[in-house]
């Protein structure tokens, strides 16, 4: 016993020495980062039910590519629908990946992803849609096995006014399921960090009357922040336990000057009132490692300028340790009709130089990768002006600092079970 407590002891002694957080230094190469969407099949995996064989050179591609256009940092989308594109035993498996059902996976996408994106110097972020559920008026809901957990608990879920499902963000119960699927996969994928999108509360017609209620607080609207806050703290508590890195993307607009004090001068849909996300909280209280609002217009839109929005959020993450990376929509590209301001690459080229005359702007982050690689001129554009080179700004859990967790952690389960 003696023998065993001194080898536990000094596997721990090795584990303090080795650092699980890198920090880098600002002066080197910013954050390029894309986000690899999977819901509705959009970047990856290209269809449901594909071959091994076909996942594996669809995630080879995206390597590949990433590298061509100097894209440093992957933000994977594992979860869009209370699902997952790698192996859990919390989540079923996407219904974007496999058709849906439960099983082990035999390929791993994220498992694959992970090394391969850190074999070529690039980070890979798990991207997590928290709260949704369904995205086909509801009636996907029993496509997800009777195990899943929005099949056991339906009193998690409430119904959106499109008729979709999301867990019920007021629920203790729905925070400890969604921080336990974050833990699982830091637990088991060497992962960079975790991302949230900009989805919390999908919009305000769901009612929620019952909860508010029982909660004896007065202000629906406060209460409902305050329940998404509660996630967020509870999720970056659990991913700063690990050593890892937490952020979110939310809407660029924040409030309205002229409904909020502290607002943007912009006229736009903001997320503060209406899906009842407060990132100036996420910021104000450290929750966030990151913040990367998805400023998706044109310089010099009326609405919502971007010119307007990039230094408002400059302004939002002053005097925190708090980076900035600013959301591009690369996606108008290919949308834009001949005569737009989006049609070819000068929108975007504007932008970047934009971000660069303001210090806080530490990266970009392009939605998505499928409008970079299908459209030549946003490839092209990214080749030329890019080199690709390691990512920054951020801390990150080393491959050593994992591997030697995961060491110890089965050495001391030997040692105690054997």
């Amino acid at each position: 016993m003696k023998k065993t407590f001194i080898v536990i002891l000094t596997l721990l002694l090795v584990s303090l020495s080795v650092p699980f957080s890198d920090h880098v230094s600002a002066e080197e190469t910013p954050v390029r980062g894309v986000w690899v969407s999977s819901v509705f099949n959009i970047d990856y995996p290209s269809a449901p039910g594909l071959s091994d064989e076909q996942l594996r050179q669809e995630a080879d591609n995206i390597i590949s590519n990433c590298v061509a256009t100097g894209m440093n940092v992957i933000y994977f989308q594992v979860r869009p629908c209370a699902d997952a594109l790698y192996n859990s035993t919390i989540f079923p498996k996407s219904r974007y990946l496999t058709g849906g059902g439960n099983g082990y996976l035999s390929f791993d996408p994220l498992a694959y992803m992970v090394e391969l994106a850190h074999a070529n110097g690039i980070q890979l972020h798990a991207w997590l849609n928290p709260y949704r559920v369904t995205t086909h008026n509801g009636d996907d809901l029993n496509l997800f096995p009777a195990n899943s957990p929005q099949r056991l608990h339906p009193e998690y879920l409430m119904r959106a006014g499109d008729g979709n499902y999301f867990f019920n963000p007021a629920l203790q119960e729905v925070r400890d399921l969604i921080t336990a699927g974050v833990v699982e996969i830091l637990d088991n994928y060497n992962v960079d960090g975790i991302h949230f999108d900009d989805y919390f509360y999908p919009d305000t017609s769901f009612d929620d009357s019952a909860q508010f209620a029982a909660s004896s607080q007065s202000d629906l609207t406060q209460w409902r922040i305050e329940n998404v806050n509660a996630l967020v703290k509870q999720v970056s508590e659990a991913v700063h336990a690990r050593g890892s890195v937490f952020g979110i993307s939310p809407r660029g607009i924040w409030a309205n000057a002229n409904e909020n004090a502290l607002g943007s001068a912009t006229n736009g849909g903001g997320s503060l009132n209406s899906i009842y996300c407060d990132s100036l909280r996420f910021i104000k209280e450290g929750w966030v490692d990151y913040i990367c609002p998805q400023i998706y217009w044109n310089i010099g839109f009326e609405i919502a300028d971007y010119a307007i929005l990039v230094p408002w959020w400059c302004e939002a993450v002053k005097d925190t340790d708090v980076n900035l990376y600013i959301g591009m929509a690369d996606y108008r590209i290919p949308e834009a009709k001949a005569g737009s301001v989006w049609s070819g690459t000068a929108e975007l080229a504007r932008q970047l130089e934009l971000n660069k005359s303001y210090p806080a702007v530490k990266g970009d982050v392009h939605f998505s990768y499928g409008s970079i690689v299908q459209n030549p001129d946003i490839f092209n554009f990214y080749v030329s002006v890019r080199q690709t080179a390691p990512s920054a700004f951020m801390p990150v859990r080393s491959s050593m600092a994992f591997m030697l967790k995961q060491n110890i952690v089965n050495v001391v389960k030997s040692l105690i079970f054997d």
